[in-house]
């Protein structure tokens, strides 16, 4: 597991010869080994920056940016990092079993069948193996998604949005299943999301920021225990705390 440090970061991209952008400005964040972080922010805000910045994606303007007191790009050459985004990515011609061999491939490495077969069972699709993408529903292409990415037993996982394109049903029960995956993996997580009740259910704490040019608001400390439930959902406390974040997020005058 990892810990990630954010020093004085900037970020800027030039658009035009004569015109930039500052997407994130003086960013200071510390992410503890094992902690899950989420990201809250109006669009535009520098979120997904943040994850490409820790993933060695991309470099900050200024400031730095360690994992485990290295360079992000250490993570991703030793294939420590795990990302999934929005679109599951699944090649389609690929079966379930076979996507979940790509990274290991990618790696240069023999698949490990039976690693394989243990987080197929993991994220609940044990039986679909062999099912391609488009034979699959939306929340099972997502779980696929998830388990790719913890091939590898990467130190550091990253999530952006992943279940921003499910109905509110779906991805209701992804996040039971989300939360039970980690639970039992204790990976350090970055979820980036636009959905305030997302965000607690998930998260140890909630980061909120401001609009362009990014910068941290305000910090919180989700007061739940775990394992949240649907019922946590319900709580008055829950309820209180997704409306005073909710307010968080509101443009100020």
């Amino acid at each position: 597991m990892a810990t990630i440090q954010l020093t004085n970061v900037s970020k800027e991209f030039r658009l035009a010869r004569d015109k930039r952008v500052l997407a994130l400005s003086a960013m200071d964040l510390t992410i503890a080994e094992g902690e899950f972080i989420a990201l809250l922010g109006p669009s535009g805000c520098g979120k997904s920056t943040i994850l490409h910045l820790v993933a060695g994606l991309d470099e900050p303007s200024t400031g730095t940016v360690l994992v485990d007191g290295l360079p992000p790009k250490d993570l991703q050459a030793k294939q420590q990092l795990g990302i999934a985004f929005q679109e599951h990515a699944l090649l389609p011609w690929r079966t379930v079993e076979a996507n979940l061999e790509l990274p290991f491939q990618i790696a240069g490495r023999t698949p490990d069948r039976a690693h394989i077969a243990g987080l197929i069972e993991l994220v609940g699709l044990k039986g679909f193996e062999t099912a391609r993408p488009s034979q699959l529903s939306g929340g099972m292409r997502q779980r696929a998604s998830i388990a790719r990415a913890l091939c590898l037993d990467p130190k550091l996982l990253l999530l952006d949005e992943p279940f921003g394109a499910l109905d509110a049903v779906t991805r209701r029960f992804m996040n039971l299943e989300l939360q039970r995956i980690w639970q039992q993996k204790r990976i350090t997580t970055i979820l980036v999301t636009h959905t305030v009740e997302e965000a607690i259910f998930l998260a140890d704490r909630v980061l909120v920021m401001s609009g362009r040019p990014g910068r941290i608001l305000r910090e919180v400390t989700v007061p739940f225990p775990r394992p949240r439930t649907v019922e946590t959902m319900r709580l008055e406390a829950f309820h209180h705390l997704v409306d005073n974040l909710t307010l968080s997020l509101e443009p100020s005058d």
